[in-house]
């Protein structure tokens, strides 16, 4: 924080700020992306959640329902591994919001409005920083099922299109726990309403177990919740090679989302900043 402000050197005019051309915005938001990967390096343990869950989920949703579903674990890591990296990084994406008001409530935000900086930097930097986090849960996701035995056959190129699929969509979705950062009052009320929100949609998809096993009314909502898409979009370019109807859906859902929450969380917090 005190790199930060060192370099830039604070001006009595905070209209500079609200004018920033494209180029400057682009070079503050890379700037306070920066300062969220520092910060991360600093306190490591933020990442526990998308080091540790990745491995935690696979090996106990593999051997309690493996067995059961598939009959054996080895069948069932085709269909587990993109339901647990679909939960795995959406889960993540929680934290940009809470860290943005835990930023808001400590006063640095405060701070930033002093500095000649475009003012959607700081968000727009902690949006861009975040996607470290998905990249990294992606990962270990990956790396986690072909330790048990998981080997996609759609090959490399496929995985890779599946993780940015899944980074991209969790992206987006962070606009929504941003917007719920901005007009929040705390950051524990963040991350209860985030996770209220987040844990039907994952759990109450095809992500685990087969939607024709469902009862009928909760089959239905499965095949409509936008993370059953999801999941199918990474399952069958991992395990197909296939772009689907599904990919594309996702990715439609993904614009939608960054076109009506974008636009609100940018609103909301030009109005605090």
């Amino acid at each position: 924080m005190t790199a930060l402000a060192a370099t830039i050197t604070p001006v009595a005019d905070r209209d500079l700020s609200n004018h920033a051309g494209i180029v400057q915005t682009l070079q503050n938001t890379f700037t306070m992306a920066y300062r969220g990967l520092v910060r991360i390096r600093r306190t490591p343990e933020q990442l526990i959640d998308v080091t540790v869950q990745p491995i935690i989920f696979t090996l106990m949703f593999a051997y309690l329902f493996g067995g059961a579903i598939a009959g054996d674990v080895q069948s069932y890591l085709p269909a587990l591994i993109p339901g647990i990296l679909v939960q795995t990084v959406i889960t993540t994406s929680v934290v940009t919001g809470t860290q943005l008001r835990e930023d808001m409530d400590k006063g640095v935000f405060d701070r930033f409005r002093s500095l000649p900086i475009a003012r959607i930097a700081p968000l727009s930097g902690a949006l861009l920083a975040d996607t470290l986090r998905y990249l990294i849960a992606t990962t270990l996701t990956f790396v986690m099922g072909f330790i048990m035995g998981y080997h996609p056959a759609g090959g490399i190129g496929s995985v890779v299109l599946a993780g940015l699929l899944v980074i991209a969509c969790s992206w987006a979705i962070s606009w929504i726990f941003a917007f719920f950062g901005v007009i929040a009052r705390t950051a524990s009320s963040v991350q209860g309403i985030s996770m209220l929100v987040l844990f039907p949609l994952t759990f109450l998809s095809n992500a685990y177990v087969p939607v024709d096993t469902l009862p009928s009314w909760l089959a239905w909502f499965a095949n409509i919740n936008p993370i059953s898409h999801l999941v199918t979009a990474v399952r069958e370019l991992a395990n197909n090679a296939t772009i689907g109807g599904d990919f594309w859906m996702s990715l439609l859902g993904a614009a939608v989302i960054v076109a009506i929450f974008a636009p609100l969380t940018v609103r909301a917090y030009m109005r605090k900043a």
